[in-house]
């Protein structure tokens, strides 16, 4: 479960510490309070993808912070298998994101920087997130198919299916470009020839490229470095002039003249003579240098220019730099020798298609048996589920058709279809289904997924969407069921709602310095009496409007 959550300059919200408990958590406030932002923040959290706007006006960071607790041993497994191992004698995980408003962002799962990409497969372990883009999901086919696939629980089928198919896909189209006919083989042929040949007359050599920029650059500034070279050779050491070299020499002669009178000489002497033959050094190599460039530079910038140009005009065509010239001439040739032997490669091709494709067939065989008995299954539970959610007339159906041909999913296609009317004949759901019953059916889905499944939070934002009085209580108490099998946060405008809660949460919004902030708070019984009479209606709270909230509260713990 989630034990608590720490945001920390998030819009609106400069500093909320939360602690929840088990069961049904419900976060109530008025509109605009800010109660959206809690659930942004936790999608952030789990990996998702956030603006910068998320982060508090004037602030260059924002801190967001969960620890999740109670973790069963299939989620310590799954974690395990991530590569996230937590001590025997701890069932808790922290998981921490930090946003910058230079677009950056640091991940860490105890305390260890992570990668978005694992910071998101934890998160999707921990925490499932239902809100308005659910809905809209349920709007979208595609989406129907992956629904049924969590209901059928064919994860591991579906994926050696998709690996199949993947090994399939990539056969497949190397056979058709070995059958294309063969005067397109000899244009191929013919390009692939004259691009390998233009490479090769260059001559290139790995790395070559930057050591040809790096003596151009010095040539450049060869006058300068000549005269510098000299400047510092002259001083160093200048036949019998006052040189650094010839100064140290007398200084050490006069130091070791006194080395029998005074004793310290000695080693002032010694290290006199070290630095004289350091500068003798310093001397030599500077004389080299000036020799070992004794070049026409003139001519030398000509020849360097031309090979860069050579480099740069191969690169235009083939890839920008040496390395990638040569990478595209050996994968030229890798195609050059394909061809050469393409009459074998078809007949090798052809053989290794068939089996895979065998394979594929089987496979998808197998996941569309699992998903026609799924699709029943579900099908019964939904309208189940539905009927108790004040839609007991709809009726629900898994239309799975088989396709033409395999896809990255199998070779089956699914569509949710309703009918909302007695004797009426299904559709397909997208048709026809409105914003209310859309929240009902994705909630009645994810609770038959929650009870075959178990999870460990479930979160909804805006649930009560479309509905309101008799239903949205059903929806609470449809909510608390699913609580009594792992934690549920919901985010709800309904009294009848937010009455059945284990605990509750008021998100207000105050203005703190001349600007506005959020705060979230645990409510206490009574407080918690004045928040769903405000729900109820009315600006000023009378004792009929708490009366009505008092038993709501009391109704929701009798059932």
């Amino acid at each position: 479960m989630l034990r608590s959550l720490h945001i920390g300059n998030v819009a609106v919200i400069r500093q909320a510490d939360i602690d929840f408990t088990e069961g049904l958590c419900v976060l109530t406030g008025e509109t605009g309070a800010g109660k959206s932002l809690l659930i942004d923040s936790l999608n952030a959290l789990t990996g998702g993808r956030v603006s910068r706007d998320l982060i508090r006006a004037g602030e260059e960071n924002a801190m967001i912070s969960a620890l999740f607790d109670g973790l069963d041993e299939p989620t310590r497994a799954a974690l395990s298998e991530l590569g996230v191992e937590l001590p025997e004698d701890e069932d808790g995980i922290l998981l921490q994101r930090t946003l910058s408003r230079d677009g950056k962002s640091v991940a860490r799962i105890g305390g260890r920087a992570v990668t978005q990409s694992l910071l998101r497969e934890v998160g999707a372990l921990l925490v499932n997130i239902h809100g308005q883009s659910d809905n809209q999901k349920l709007m979208q086919k595609a989406a129907h198919l992956s629904l049924l696939d969590a209901y059928a629980g064919d994860g591991a089928a579906l994926a050696e299916y998709r690996s199949v198919y993947a090994a399939w896909r990539q056969v497949s189209g190397q056979l058709a470009d070995l059958r294309q006919d063969e005067g397109q083989r000899l244009r191929t042929r013919e390009m692939l020839e004259y691009q390998i040949a233009d490479i090769d007359a260059a001559h290139l050599k790995p790395g070559e490229e930057d050591k040809l920029t790096a003596r151009r650059d010095r040539l450049q500034h060869q006058e300068k470095i000549d005269r510098q070279l000299r400047l510092a050779a002259r001083a160093l050491r200048d036949g019998e002039k006052a040189t650094a070299a010839g100064l140290l020499d007398r200084a050490a002669t006069a130091l070791a003249s006194l080395t029998g009178i005074l004793p310290e000489a000695e080693e002032l002497a010694a290290r006199a003579e070290s630095l004289r033959l350091e500068a003798e050094d310093i001397a030599d190599r500077t004389h080299a240098l000036t020799d070992g460039d004794a070049v026409d530079a003139t001519a030398e910038l000509d020849r360097l220019e031309g090979r860069l140009d050579t480099i740069q005009r191969l690169g235009r065509k083939y890839g920008a730099g040496v390395d990638a010239i040569l990478a595209f001439r050996a994968d030229a040739a890798e195609r050059l020798a394909g061809l050469d032997t393409a009459d074998d490669r078809i007949a090798a091709c052809e053989e290794q298609e068939k089996c895979l494709r065998e394979q594929l067939d089987g496979l998808s065989a197998v996941l569309t048996r699992m998903r026609t008995a799924a699709a029943q299954e579900l099908a019964g539970q939904v309208a189940e589920s539905l009927a108790f959610l004040d839609m007991p007339r709809v009726r629900f159906e898994v239309s799975l058709r088989r396709l033409d041909k395999p896809g990255a999913d199998g070779a089956d296609d699914a569509e949710f279809c309703i009918a909302t009317n007695p004797g009426e004949p299904v559709q397909p759901m997208i048709r026809i289904a409105s914003g209310g019953e859309l929240s009902r059916i994705m909630l009645a889905l994810r609770s038959v997924l929650n009870e075959k499944y178990g999870v460990g939070v479930s979160i909804y934002d805006e649930i009560d969407t479309g509905i309101s009085g008799r239903t949205a209580r059903k929806v609470g108490i449809k909510l608390r069921r699913i609580a009594r099998c792992g934690q549920v946060i919901c985010v709800t405008h309904s009294a009848q709602i937010a009455s059945l809660a284990d605990a509750q949460y008021r998100i207000e919004k105050h203005e703190v310095d001349g600007r506005a902030e959020t705060s979230v708070r645990c409510l206490e019984p009574e407080e918690r009496v004045d928040e769903i009479a405000r729900i109820l209606g009315g600006l000023d709270l009378t004792d009929s409007q708490r009366a009505a909230a008092r038993e709501l509260i009391a109704e929701g713990e009798r059932l």
